[in-house]
Parts: structure tokens; sequence; C-alpha cells
């Protein structure tokens, strides 16, 4: 049996939203550094030095990566065995969203939330999204994706019919990704869900963002050929970096699959921009 305790729940949660804002993941930076002497653009070269160069600030100044600072977008893995001491918190989803609303104050980042149709901004980055796995035993894991709008728009979802087949896959996330364009702050990562139903294929692909480290292939070599020959063809396409043109538009594609209905063959995709700001909450 597993004890958490809510008071530290919101604690980290309050450094993960900063750590995520003002932190690129290391492996992430490697890979935009890998990039640097396959790309043959010399503004596309020096848009990978921009971001680098961003990243650094960012970290050494504790200053945002992006005036975008995202949605709070939560996962959580859950065990039946987890014991929650609430701390004067009414659950876990309070404790989070009062971790939220702390770490985007005095980390001083954008708030983003607003009522879909007045407008009306929330004023601390909530409500939170949290998407919940209930699991075996005393697992409690959190990750925390700090997810702007810019790529979020340029996601999409398509219902197709069974006949479609591979290359129905590889067609869509290819023109997904070409008619983004520069919009969702290319190099991206690409997450692919395929199969389960509507809205399961859509969290799919945001759960494939999820990945680490970043760019490492999928376990099954039928989908790491996929993910290969994804990439590659999206490479092709020339929007580069920050769209300025070049052969680095994305440096990775994710695949998540499940099990769907014999009728159907949905299959989502969720981008994220350049810095892929994931966090991992360690208890």
């Amino acid at each position: 049996m597993k004890t958490v305790n809510l008071s530290q729940v919101k604690e980290k949660v309050k450094q993960a939203v900063q750590e995520a804002n003002f932190i690129i993941d290391k492996d992430l930076k490697k890979l935009v550094k890998s990039c640097y002497p396959t790309e043959e653009s010399p503004a596309g070269q020096e848009v990978l030095n921009q971001i680098l160069k961003n990243a650094d600030i960012a970290a050494e100044e504790k200053l945002a990566l992006c005036q975008d600072t995202g949605l709070a977008v939560f996962f959580i893995e859950m065990g039946e065995k987890v014991k929650l001491e609430y701390a004067g918190f009414q659950s876990l989803k309070d404790a989070i969203t009062q971790g939220t609303i702390e770490g985007y104050g005095e980390g001083y980042l954008r708030k983003s939330v607003c009522d879909p149709i007045s407008r009306k901004n929330s004023g601390d980055n909530t409500p939170v999204f949290i998407h919940w796995d209930v699991v075996p035993g005393d697992v409690f894991k959190m990750t925390f994706m700090a997810k702007g709008g810019g790529a979020e728009n340029m996601s999409a979802l398509k219902m197709m019919p069974p006949s479609a087949g591979v290359q129905g896959i590889e067609d869509f996330v290819v023109e997904t990704i070409s008619k983004a364009g520069p919009n969702p702050c290319p190099p991206t990562v690409v997450g692919v869900g395929i199969g389960g139903n509507f809205d399961t294929s859509a969290l799919l692909a945001k759960k494939a963002l999820l990945r680490k480290p970043v760019g490492a292939p999928h376990a099954d070599p039928l989908y790491a050929d996929m993910e290969k020959r994804i990439l590659e063809r999206i490479n092709k396409l020339g929007i580069g970096p920050m769209g300025l043109g070049g052969r680095t538009t994305s440096l990775a594609v994710h695949i998540i699959s499940h099990p769907c209905h014999i009728a159907s063959f949905p299959v989502a995709v969720n981008v994220n921009c350049h810095s892929h700001r994931i966090v991992e909450i360690d208890f």
C-alpha cells in the first residue's frame, strides 16, 4: 500500500508546470542538435541554433520558452492500492488544480484558458485537463504536458474505412502535417493514435507524445517501420524549422494502436511544438 499526501502532490505540480515551461528535455535537446548536420537550409540551421539558444536562456533566467505556456494537461496512473492523505484538500483533482494555479502564478506564466464563446479568461489557467488510468497495485505516476494552442490546432482525426490500411494511415498523417505548415512551430513531434473509437484514438495520439526518450522507436517492428517511413515523408515536405524551409520538419513520429470495431478504422494525429514540454512527476 502506497500513501500519497495531496499536499506533496500540490507542491510537485507547482514545480512541474514551471520546469516544463523553463527547461527543454535533455533528450529532445540532443535530438535538435543531431538534426543540424543534415539540415541543408541556412535558414533552417539558423532556426535550430535559435531554438537551442532560446532554451539556454529560458533555463538560466527561469523564463518561459514560449509566450504560449499551454493548457495544463495531466496523465495519471493510479493503482488500486494507493491511499490518499487529503491534507486539507477535497480531492486529488483539487490538489492538482491548486498546484497549477500556484505554479503558473509564481512562474509568471501566461494564463491561456478561456470560455469558448465569451472568450473570458479564467485568470489562473484552470480548469486543468486530467486523463486517468486505474491500474493494479500501488503505482502512482503523474505526467504533465504544457499543450500550446498553435500545435493543438493543427491536430486532426479521421474515421477511415478499414480498407484504407497502412497506406491510408501514412497518407493521412503526412497530409495533416503538410496542411499544418509553419503553424505548430516545427520541428514538431507527431503523435499518432490508431484504432479504438472516435474519442480513444484522439487520446492515444496525445499519449503517444509521452514516449521517452523522444524519437525512440516503437517496440513492435511493424509500427517502428511505419514511424520511420512517415517521418521520412514529412521531412521531404520542405516545410523546415519554423516553416522557413529545410529538411527538419519533424523530430519524431510516435504511434500507439488499440483494437477497434470491425467496421471502423479511426486514426488521430496530435502535434507538439519543438519545445515538447512534458515532465514526469515522481513520487
